[in-house]
């Protein structure tokens, strides 16, 4: 038997660091400890002056690039059923929108049509960027940058580059919980310069879990946390650091778990996107003052056997997206959450040898909310040519910019100067009420 402590002070201060320093929060925590334990006086999302606070930002990843054209189907276009005569939608199951242009909906997104008629959803038709990228990476990385070149990003994204802006607007004070991102890696979209992303997959696991190794140890961090920067300490040293860092990151857990643990109002469907939105919506109800979430769907790269995938990942996106505004309804947050559907590039026009469609170019993008601009079809734009000879080497060629989406939502909704975050003064499209 020994009375040594199964971890000395410093081993336990070094763990610590690197536990912590796998967040991707770090740089804010330090900053904002002390903020994020005044307890709050009124609503937590009470607005600054100029700064819309109350208004959030959903993000919904379409991962894998999705098939516009099976997504909005030009039923009404002989190129279309010529170009996929094994995976073509017949006319007769198409969800109707705009008869007089022959575009509709794939017969799996109910709930998506469902929303169009009560005016809470938009499709924007053709969306895309000039020179596509026809790979993955390189085309996520454009649409998480909004940098077509690839060369003024700078490992930052837009997202990130809009809480960087926030920040600034509101003199460095911006909750450490300002970008969560639902996931098992941060979307580079979600990282600025200065306001970095929370981000988890499961929330009960963000935690600090050494006392899970060793009950001293759950002891000893409760002490430290609760110490803050203790007396003997420099504030400026690494020491201090690491304190106020574990603090924050503490917090941060706690704040989110208890949001998340509580049960929905409503009843969300089974599926990977539902149960990211059912947390989304719980922390929304937590008046949490998070200002973008961030979630993703995969499985929408459709080389091979692509009607019952395709099938099964709109029904999975349309059920979860129509479940999260019925649960915001409930909680009363409907009108103020805004939610932006995309994916990094369409599929092409003709179907491949294996019932599947191979990496395109343009596609839909959806826009979800109380204040999203209604139209009689809930479309919005034009369906770009099928014709061969209007073809891009047999793919789409794009009509809308999808930067003038982003310029719409930091300028109508997020309040924010587009040219600081997108680097040029781009026309924001009509998309959002204002």
């Amino acid at each position: 038997m020994t009375d040594k402590p199964a971890f000395t002070r410093r081993e336990f201060i070094g763990n610590g660091a690197m536990i912590v320093s796998t967040m991707a929060t770090v740089p804010l925590f330090l900053e904002r400890s002390a903020w994020a334990l005044t307890p709050a006086t009124g609503s937590a999302v009470k607005d600054r002056p100029g700064v819309p606070g109350e208004r959030i930002l959903v993000v919904v990843q379409m991962t894998g690039g999705n098939d516009g054209i099976n997504t909005v189907v030009p039923f009404g276009w002989r190129e279309y059923y010529k170009a996929r005569p094994g995976i073509g939608i017949a006319e007769k199951d198409v969800l109707k929108l705009d008869s007089n242009a022959g575009l509709g909906l794939n017969p799996e997104m109910g709930d998506l049509k469902a929303m169009m008629d009560a005016g809470l959803a938009l499709g924007v038709l053709g969306v895309g960027y000039p020179n596509p990228n026809r790979s993955h990476f390189s085309s996520m990385d454009i649409w998480h940058t909004a940098d077509p070149t690839g060369r003024s990003g700078k490992g930052f994204g837009w997202i990130g580059r809009t809480l960087d802006e926030m920040r600034s607007q509101s003199k460095g004070k911006i909750d450490a919980t300002a970008c969560v991102c639902v996931g098992n890696e941060s979307p580079l979209a979600a990282n600025g310069r200065q306001v970095k992303p929370v981000t988890f997959q499961d929330a009960n696991l963000f935690r600090w879990s050494g006392g899970d190794l060793h009950a001293s140890l759950a002891k000893e961090y409760e002490a430290i946390n609760r110490a803050g920067v203790v007396g003997d300490v420099d504030p400026n040293s690494p020491m201090a650091f690491v304190m106020r860092t574990a603090l924050d990151a503490q917090i941060a857990s706690q704040k989110i778990r208890a949001a998340v643990n509580k049960e929905p109002v409503t009843k969300f469907g089974e599926g990977k996107l539902a149960s990211q939105l059912r947390m989304v919506a719980a922390m929304i109800r937590a008046e949490l003052p998070t200002r973008v979430y961030y979630v993703s769907l995969g499985g929408f790269d459709t080389h091979a056997g692509q009607p019952n995938t395709h099938a099964r990942n709109l029904r999975e996106f349309s059920s979860a997206i129509r479940s999260f505004y019925a649960e915001l309804k409930a909680i009363g947050a409907q009108s103020r959450v805004l939610t932006l559907a995309f994916s990094e590039f369409g599929r092409r026009v003709e179907q491949n040898a294996s019932n599947g469609t191979d990496h395109g170019t343009a596609g839909p993008l959806f826009l979800f909310g109380e204040k999203v601009r209604a139209t009689k079809t809930g479309l919005l734009g034009e369906q770009p040519s099928l014709a061969a000879d209007r073809l891009d080497q047999g793919d789409l060629i794009y009509n809308t910019d999808f930067r003038s989406i982003y310029a719409a939502v930091l300028q109508d909704w997020m309040k924010v100067d587009v040219k600081e975050v997108l680097g040029a003064p781009f026309r924001a499209a009509s998309v959002i009420k204002t």
